[in-house]
This record gives structure tokens, C-alpha cells and sequence, in this order.
């Protein structure tokens, strides 16, 4: 049975929260961005952005209050089973 489009973005949720231990940082206001149908119908693209430190090596992280910048990922969701088959970083 083929999964559909809240099937895919969970999926793609949960497996990015299980890497965060990984990404090292902590990821804040983690969102839905985009989510696309292959044209074959096999696979789900979903992108999930969220916010990330962008000075983390400052010598004032201490004392400034740190800058955030927006990063995306591209999770590529089997359609058939859920399982996720590749994650990419989305450039702009």
C-alpha cells in the first residue's frame, strides 16, 4: 500500500530527529518546506528546513546573542514501504 504525503513527511521527521544526536548541534524551529511526487510515482522528495547557529566559532558567542541561519534537507521517501532512501543537502 503506498503512503501518502503526511506517511512521507513523518517519516522523513523521524528519521532526521533520530540523526540529530549526530548533527552535533541543536536544530531549532524544524519545518516543513516542500514536498514533491516523482513523476514515476515511486518516491517522495520532502524538504524539511530548519535554523542553525551560523557563528558558532565567534569570539562573542558568549556575549552575542547568535545568528541563525536557515539550512534544508531532501529526504527521498520509498512511496510503497516509507523507508527512507537518500538524505541531501538542498542548495540555494
Amino acid at each position: 500500500m503506498k503512503i501518502d504525503v503526511r506517511g512521507a513527511v513523518m517519516a522523513a521527521k523521524q528519521y532526521f530527529q533520530s540523526l540529530q544526536d549526530m548533527i552535533g548541534q541543536q536544530l531549532q524551529d524544524l519545518r516543513l518546506e516542500e514536498v514533491e511526487l516523482s513523476e514515476d510515482k515511486q518516491f517522495w522528495f520532502i524538504t524539511l528546513g530548519f535554523d542553525r547557529p551560523a557563528n558558532k566559532n565567534s569570539l562573542l558567542k558568549d556575549i552575542v546573542p547568535p545568528n541563525y541561519e536557515r539550512v534544508y534537507r531532501i529526504f527521498k521517501i520509498d512511496s510503497e514501504s516509507g523507508e527512507v532512501q537518500s538524505m541531501k543537502i538542498r542548495e540555494l
